[in-house]
């Protein structure tokens, strides 16, 4: 573990210390946003990102640590294990370089080469390897020496064809000529593809038409975005491209040459020749060229994942509406639009169905039932999911507001629906609503998400929201830990409230899981709402371990002790109770109390547990207990006369919401059912290396329309011409 820390703490050039402490704390059972917000002494106040790095990095070094253990083990059991061998192996930082390494030794299937040392040639291929200017006798009688009739070789000609073969693996199986051509074809290599041309099976040309650009490309693999590896191993996948690694076999031929010749003027230099243009044909560069690409997958998933993780956090962390009532609509045409009411809690209260667009079209009552509704339960906002129907239905609701039907300020919204159907279906649905169909709660799911974005989209698996690129593509396994960790990241920032969050909401606080999440709301269920943190630990399962985890994430409001609604943790409780001991006040009255808060010296309660960085963030919870970091709720504003792509034209300057940032660009909602491409050379008036400089998802934005393709269901927009 030590060489962990020096490695790890050099490669993300952070201190030694700060690494060793991080280790030893995700030992012990912590969890990153614990150390992060409770652990900044111990740290030296590493971030969730650097936490989350030196935990990753570490397991990719004990991977590497037991692999190199049975790499040691096998060579030595084959008594082959040299100092200099053991020596470069104990130096190996990748996974790759390991096994390069490894590759002579590691157990073969039947080749040219082992079959042709099993024909005994092993000897006349080390005649070749040895370079020499002089042989005792004529290359001719050397061969024949090694003639095998029952082993096939029955001639001088498949004599030196084996021996060559075996040359050829020794050559191949070099780890510093791997190494050599495959940094060679990262710097001067190229991917490309091609369209396949028509065949039985191809696919269906509207698919097709999806890669159109990818039909006849090439690129430089040092220039390569992730983006385009990720579409061009879709199209390869779904059977539209045939993708190549492109590379100069002259300039590969003499690197290899200059790599492997010692001796030019060798009597058997024409056998080594040979040898190594075969190596390179046969062996070499189908091996480097899938390295080559496996390389450039991996850097794409890896890039997608951080895409796709930046979405999530920026759309978990979406504005909530609050605690307030809402009147949420899933729209439709045929089956008309589900309406439903729910309380500040988020429960349902009331339900029906409109009609309020063809064919079954019945406007005006449709009208008056959303204005009796809102009236009745006094909504603070209507929620229109943004699905088939939702401008049309949108613009029903916005003229019930303009002709003053609705609740005085009450607002109208679109809400992006994605996922919700899934939702619906899901097991966790079925028990929160158990006597309402899939389109209640569906409904209620629209409804949920614009009071507390966060606390709904956790229900659903975020591979379904859909805010990422090619995130289906992606090793699964892996994108699932990297959402959880964005999810658990969010959860434990914002905080949640014991007495009223879900069983998947609570599931995401550090230290807790699914299990202890569901003996929460039993034992809410069953003994009412809690009281205090401390009460926590009469939860089955939930012990002293997970309760220091989690205590300083949950809050529970009215309760007896203020500290409680806030982000304070009970281990720090009493700090505060002498503040409050030394400023002549009250716990209650010192909580929320800014003025007061503004005359403690830090300097005077830090202590051996407890640094300046821990003081500061509980004077900062007193200033402002539980205080939700997320922006304050704000309305897009979609132009009302523009609901569908046909309404677009050239040069309208509208307002939109970012749904998605990806590599390439922004993809930004304008109303129209079909989100607009913002490409990354129309974000800014200058350059842009990351769309994620300039955007997040549920940026409110400016856009100028560029074009429109309604065959192709495609919008150009521009932020830099507004």
């Amino acid at each position: 573990m030590t060489d962990f820390n020096h490695t790890i703490a050099q490669e993300l050039k952070i201190s030694r210390q700060s690494v060793a402490a991080a280790l030893r704390l995700f030992g012990e059972g912590a969890t990153v946003p614990f150390v992060a917000r409770y652990r900044k002494e111990a740290t030296g106040g590493l971030d969730e990102v650097q936490l989350i790095a030196v935990k990753d990095r570490a397991s990719y070094l004990g991977e590497l640590a037991s692999r190199r253990e049975a790499v040691l083990k096998s060579i030595e059991q084959q008594g082959k294990l040299s100092v200099s061998l053991r020596q470069a192996i104990e130096r190996a930082t990748t996974k790759t370089e390991l096994e390069d390494l490894y590759l002579p030794y590691r157990p073969k299937r039947q080749s040219r080469a082992t079959k042709a040392r099993d024909a005994g040639l092993e000897p006349l291929a080390d005649a070749i390897w040895a370079q020499q200017k002089r042989l005792e006798s004529s290359p001719s009688v050397l061969a024949r020496r090694y003639l095998n009739p029952e082993a096939g070789i029955t001639d001088e000609q498949l004599a030196w064809q084996g021996a060559r073969d075996i040359v050829a693996e020794r050559i191949s199986d070099d780890a510093p000529v791997r190494r050599a051509l495959r940094e060679a074809l990262i710097q001067h290599g190229t991917l490309g593809s091609k369209r396949i041309k028509k065949r039985k099976g191809a696919p269906d040309p509207s698919l097709a038409e999806k890669f159109r650009d990818y039909f006849d490309f090439a690129e430089s693999v040092r220039r390569l975005r992730s983006h385009r590896v990720l579409a061009l191993r879709r199209g390869e996948k779904e059977g539209v491209l045939r993708v190549s690694v492109g590379s100069d076999q002259d300039r590969n031929l003499a690197l290899l040459r200059r790599m492997v010749v010692r001796e030019r003027h060798a009597v058997l230099a024409g056998q080594l020749d040979q040898a190594l243009t075969d190596a390179y044909e046969r062996l070499l560069a189908p091996a480097i060229a899938k390295d080559v690409r496996k390389m450039l997958h991996e850097q794409a998933d890896e890039g997608a994942l951080q895409v796709f993780g930046e979405n999530l956090r920026n759309l978990l962390f979406a504005a909530p509406l609050g605690g307030k009532p809402v009147l949420a609509i899933d729209p439709g045409f045929r089956t008309g639009c589900k309406v439903v009411v729910i309380d500040r809690l988020g429960e349902l209260r009331d339900s029906t169905v409109i009609y309020p667009h063809p064919p079954r079209l019945q406007a005006d009552e449709a009208a008056s039932t959303v204005a009796r509704l809102a009236d009745k339960h006094r909504v603070a906002a209507i929620a229109v999911g943004n699905g088939t129907a939702g401008r049309e239905t949108e613009a029903l609701v916005r003229e019930l507001a303009r002709a003053g039907r609705l609740p005085q300020g009450c607002h109208v919204v679109s809400v992006d629906e994605s996922g919700a159907s899934v939702y619906s279906a899901s097991e966790i649905a079925r028990r929160e609503m158990p006597d309402q169909d899939v389109t209640v709660r569906g409904a209620v799911s629209i409804g949920r998400r614009l009071q507390d974005p966060l606390a709904e989209l956790v229900k659903i698996d975020p591979r379904a929201i859909g805010v990422g690129q090619y995130q289906h593509d992606l090793h699964q396994p892996t994108l699932k830990k990297k959402l959880d960790e964005v999810v658990g990241s969010c959860v434990n920032r914002v905080g949640v409230e014991v007495n009223t969050a879900s069983a998947q909401l609570l599931s995401y606080v550090s230290g807790i899981g699914e299990t202890i999440a569901n003996n929460i709301v039993a034992y809410r269920a069953e003994h009412g709402p809690f009281r205090s943190r401390r009460q926590l630990l009469k939860v089955s399962r939930l012990g002293n371990k997970a309760f220091e985890q989690a205590a300083g994430f949950l809050r529970i409001r009215k309760a007896a002790n203020p500290l409680d609604t806030s982000a304070v943790h009970p281990e720090s409780y009493d700090v505060v109770k002498r503040m409050a001991a030394d400023l002549g006040t009250s716990l209650v009255d010192l909580v929320g109390n800014p003025d007061l808060a503004r005359n403690i010296d830090p300097a005077r309660y830090i202590d051996d547990q407890r640094g300046e960085p821990t003081i500061r963030d509980i004077l900062a919870e007193l200033d402002k207990p539980g205080r939700d970091p997320r922006e304050a709720f704000a309305e897009v504003g979609f132009r009302e006369d523009v609901t569908e792509m046909a309404h677009l034209q050239e040069g309208m300057v509208l307002n939109g919401v970012v749904t998605n940032v990806t590599d390439f660009g922004a993809f930004v909602d304008v109303g129209v059912h079909q989100d607009g491409l913002v490409h990354i050379s129309q974000l800014a008036n200058r350059f842009v290396e990351r769309p994620s400089d300039v955007v997040k998802v549920g940026d409110r934005v400016r856009v100028k329309v560029m074009r429109v393709e309604l065959d192709r269901r495609r919008i150009g927009l521009s932020m830099k011409q507004v």
